[in-house]
């Protein structure tokens, strides 16, 4: 069952490595990366254990139109992005507020899991503390190779970080969680 639990994570994760690589190309420093990636391995926890605390009943319609947000999310950082591109002041994540919203936005998902589990598992802990650990793992190496990606390609892995931000936005349209 462990080894499901972590198959999942690393689903859940993808986003916020995703995500992280694309900030990580705005070379955030290391004490940032280290607290987002904390701050997304907690919500990794929180989130699943809020789905399991709500139940299917009153979030089914939340959890459909969450895609839709998540996807304007994504589209509007990149258009930030693009038009800061040549600005000193880049798009970062730079306040405790930018880091909740960065990790709300990477675990919105691990809410409908949390649902899921809480239908068909009497003790889902250890899976929220697997998504919890992954989350941050995948978020942590999102953000350095983000950092060695922009001091290899300096200004052009913006245009990376924008393309995978419009690339994200699309899926949450597309292909519904």
């Amino acid at each position: 069952m462990i080894l499901i639990y972590f198959f999942i994570a690393v689903g859940l994760s993808m986003d916020a490595f995703s995500l992280a690589l694309a900030y990580g190309t705005n070379n955030i420093k290391f004490k940032k990366t280290i607290i987002l990636s904390l701050i997304v391995g907690i919500f990794h926890f929180i989130m699943p254990l809020l789905g399991s605390i709500i139940g299917t009943s009153v979030i089914n319609n939340l959890i459909n139109k969450s895609n839709i947000i998540v996807s304007v999310v994504f589209i509007l950082l990149a258009i930030e992005m693009f038009i800061s591109r040549n600005e000193e002041k880049k798009v970062t994540i730079n306040n405790l507020s930018s880091m909740i919203i960065f990790a709300i936005t990477v675990s919105i998902d691990s809410l409908s899991v949390g649902i899921a589990l809480s239908l068909t598992e009497k003790n889902p802990a250890i899976a929220y503390l697997i998504f919890s650990i992954t989350s941050f793992t995948f978020t942590f190496l999102g953000l350095i190779l983000g950092k060695k990606i922009s001091d290899k390609f300096g200004k052009k892995a913006i245009y990376l970080g924008i393309i995978i931000l419009l690339m994200l936005s699309v899926k949450y349209l597309l292909l519904p969680q």
